[in-house]
């Protein structure tokens, strides 16, 4: 009884973590998470979920919320954040690619209030214990930035969301929806002819890499039209089915927030009170 109980909440936690994920992509959202009661106390408990996927959408969620500079001091003040970031990075089960975003997320807040020479010491240092956890399966990560012809709407969003998590090697992506843009983290070894594959494999969307060329200016360059092989993400439990998500009306809501702040503000709150009745008691 108490197992199947316990199976028909997991669903629960995937979307509404995916959802706050989904809310602290938009800039404009950034703030009111971190300044909402629920939401931070409650990605920090899903920090220690036991559902891989739970984990690491919250880590990116966080990393999001970081980027704005505002929320850094109020996030790593927050009872149990860097604690709860220090045991991802720890724990011998967590994967790699999550290891490596949770130090990444790590090192953005606690250099958040030193000096500059304090800063660059305490990444190093961080990034080094970071190397120790990961073994040799930590190569330095980069960063590749993907034009992706086709990618203008939400569920187009979701399909290439779907095709980089499968990817062994992905550590974490932005979408910046207006310019059709993706800025994915990989490991170094992964090479970015993968990423091409694999949103080639959607059918309905192409990419192609953005560099810079000497002058500065940004160039499109189109990747080799062969198929590259991708070791995928097999250990992972899928992500819950778009048509059994308890919040797919949301969805609509969400895809939209930057012009639609009173549908953010309202599904803030759903979010808060979800989190409420699943953690305190």
């Amino acid at each position: 009884e108490k197992m199947n109980s316990a199976m028909s909440e997991e669903p629960d936690a995937l979307s509404v973590v995916n959802q706050l994920r989904d809310l602290a992509a938009d800039p404009l959202n950034r703030r009111a998470i971190v300044q909402d009661q629920g939401c931070l106390p409650g990605l920090i408990l899903f920090l220690d979920h036991p559902n891989p996927p739970v984990v690491h959408s919250a880590l990116l969620a966080l990393r999001y919320l970081a980027e704005c500079r505002v929320n850094r001091e109020k996030m790593k003040s927050e009872l149990g954040m860097m604690l709860s970031l220090q045991n991802v990075i720890q724990k011998t089960t967590t994967p790699g690619e999550t290891k490596l975003l949770a130090s990444e997320v790590y090192d953005i807040l606690q250099s958040s209030n030193m000096s500059d020479t304090d800063n660059v010491n305490e990444m190093n240092y961080r990034r080094r214990k970071a190397q120790f956890f990961l073994g040799s399966t930590n190569k330095r990560a980069k960063t590749v930035v993907l034009h992706i012809d086709g990618l203008d709407d939400s569920s187009r969003r979701n399909l290439c969301e779907e095709a980089l998590l499968k990817i062994k090697g992905v550590i974490s992506f932005t979408f910046q929806m207006a310019v059709q843009r993706c800025v994915v983290r990989i490991r170094s070894d992964l090479k970015a002819e993968a990423l091409a594959t694999a949103i080639a494999s959607t059918k309905v969307m192409k990419a192609q890499q953005v560099v810079k060329s000497e002058s500065g200016e940004e160039m499109l360059v189109p990747f080799q039209d062969t198929p590259v092989e991708v070791e995928q993400n097999t250990d992972l439990p899928e992500y819950l089915p778009e048509d059994e998500s308890p919040t797919k009306e949301q969805d609509k809501a969400v895809s939209r927030v930057g012009s639609h702040p009173e549908g953010a503000a309202s599904w803030l709150s759903t979010a808060a009170n979800f989190l409420s009745r699943s953690f305190y008691w």
